[in-house]
C-alpha cells in the first residue's frame, strides 16, 4: 500500500495539534463573554473544564490502543470535525445547560486529536531526543493553535463578535479533517488486537507511574493558567477585557516562541534536566504572576512562566515514546489520561480554592505544582532503563 511521505504525514498531525490548541484554550478565552452572556458563576465555570477535560480523558484513553492497533487515520480526521461541531454548539447555546454538552463534544474531539497528533510524530522518529525535539517542534504548532483565539478575540470581538470568531475557527476544524482524510497512512503497530491488556502492566512500572504524576500536574497547570488567567486579570487585577486577552495570548506566544527553540535545542540537551530547570523557572513566574500588582507588572510573570513551562509536556512524551517504541499509541494514550486526570481534576479545584481565598490562587497553586515537577523529573532521570 503506497503511503505519503513523512513531511506529508508530520504536516497532518501539525494541524492535528493546531486545532487541540484552539480547544484548550477557548474555554478561558471566551469565558468573561460566556459568563456574561449566560449569566454563571466561578464554580459553574469551574464545572464546565470538569466536563471538557473527562471527555478528553475518556477519547485519549481510548484513542491509544486503536491507534497502535488501526493506525492514525480514523482520530486525525473525526477529531477536528467534532471539535468544529462543538463550536456550533456553543456558538449556539442560549443557557449555561447548553454549553455542558458543548464542551463535551469539545473535550473529546480534542482528546482524539492529542492523542493521534503526539503519537503519530513520535513514531516518525527514532531516539529519545530526537522524539523530544519533534514533539516540541509540535508544541510549537499547538501554541499557535491556543494563541490565535485569545489573539483573534482580543482584536475582533468588539467588531465581528464571539459567533464570527467561534465560526471561523469550525472552518478552520474541517480544513484539517479534509487534509487528514486525503493521507495515506503508516500501517498499524499491531494487527491482531486491541493492547488493552497491556495498560495494567504499564501501570506497574514506576517509570509511568513518575512520569504520569509529572504529567497530572504539569496538564493541570496548562488548563488552570490558560483557563482562569483571562479572569484573573481582569476581576482580580482590573484589567480591561481587551487588555486581559491579549496578555493571554502573550501566555501562547511565549510558549509557542520557546517550543520552537527547544525544537533546535534538544537534539543535544539533556531531556529530563530540561524539564525540571523549566518547571522551577515556571515556579518563579507563577509566584511572580500571585505577587503582581497591576496587569503590567503581571505581563512580565507571563512571559516568564510561558517561556519556561512550555518543554514539560511535550518532552515527557518523547521520553515515554521512546521508552516503547512498540506501543507508543497506548503509553502516550494512557500518560495523556494520566495528565488529563490532573487538566479535569486541578482547574476545578483552583475554582473552589478562588471561591474561598481569592482569585491570587491561581497563581500559588501552579508554583507549587511546578515546584513538585521539578523534583519529579529530577526522580524520574535516576530511575535505570
Amino acid at each position: 500500500m503506497r503511503r505519503d511521505a513523512p513531511a506529508a504525514l508530520s504536516a497532518a498531525g501539525f494541524a492535528a495539534i493546531f486545532v487541540f490548541g484552539m480547544v484548550a484554550a477557548l474555554l478561558g478565552a471566551v469565558l468573561p463573554v460566556l459568563a456574561s452572556r449566560l449569566s454563571f458563576d466561578m464554580a459553574q465555570a469551574g464545572a464546565l473544564f470538569l466536563v471538557m477535560n473527562f471527555a478528553m480523558l475518556v477519547a485519549v484513553l481510548t484513542t491509544g490502543p486503536v491507534l497502535d492497533r488501526f493506525g492514525m487515520g480514523v482520530p486525525l480526521a473525526l477529531g477536528p470535525v467534532l471539535v468544529g461541531s462543538a463550536l456550533v454548539m456553543v456558538m449556539k447555546a442560549a443557557v449555561y445547560g447548553d454549553l455542558l454538552p458543548a464542551v463535551g463534544v469539545l473535550g473529546f474531539g480534542g482528546g482524539m486529536l492529542n492523542a493521534g497528533a503526539n503519537t503519530l510524530i513520535a513514531d516518525l522518529h527514532d531516539d529519545e531526543r530526537s522524539k523530544a525535539a519533534a514533539l516540541n517542534l509540535l508544541g510549537f504548532f499547538f501554541g499557535f493553535g491556543a494563541l490565535l483565539l485569545p489573539f483573534a478575540s482580543g482584536w475582533l470581538l468588539s467588531r465581528l463578535g464571539l459567533d464570527a470568531i467561534l465560526a471561523g475557527a469550525a472552518v478552520l476544524c474541517g480544513l484539517s479533517a479534509a487534509y487528514a482524510s486525503a493521507l495515506r497512512h503508516r500501517p498499524p503497530k499491531t494487527t491482531h488486537k486491541l493492547p488493552l491488556d497491556e495498560m495494567p502492566v504499564m501501570l506497574r512500572s514506576p517509570f509511568v507511574l513518575l512520569l504520569g504524576a509529572l504529567l497530572f500536574l504539569q496538564s493541570g497547570n496548562e488548563f488552570l493558567l490558560g483557563g482562569y488567567l483571562s479572569t484573573y486579570l481582569t476581576t482580580g487585577l482590573g484589567a480591561g477585557m481587551q487588555q486581559a486577552l491579549m496578555l493571554q495570548a502573550l501566555l501562547w506566544g511565549s510558549i509557542m516562541v520557546s517550543r520552537l527553540a527547544l525544537s533546535r535545542l534538544l537534539h543535544r540537551a539533556e531531556p529530563h534536566w530540561v524539564i525540571a530547570l523549566s518547571a522551577a523557572v515556571a515556579a518563579l513566574g507563577c509566584v511572580w504572576l500571585a505577587l503582581s500588582p497591576s496587569p503590567l507588572a503581571a505581563s512580565g510573570a507571563v512571559v516568564l512562566t510561558g517561556v519556561s513551562m512550555a518543554g514539560v509536556f511535550t518532552t515527557a512524551l518523547g521520553i515515554a515514546g521512546a521508552r516503547y517504541p512498540q506501543r507508543s499509541g497506548t503509553v502516550i494514550g494512557l500518560l495523556l489520561t494520566l495528565a488529563l486526570c490532573g487538566g479535569m481534576l486541578l482547574p476545578w479545584l483552583c475554582g473552589r480554592g478562588a471561591a474561598t481565598f481569592g482569585l491570587r490562587l491561581v497563581g500559588w497553586q501552579p508554583a507549587a505544582q511546578f515546584a513538585l515537577i521539578a523534583l519529579l523529573a529530577v526522580i524520574v532521570k535516576s530511575r535505570p532503563r
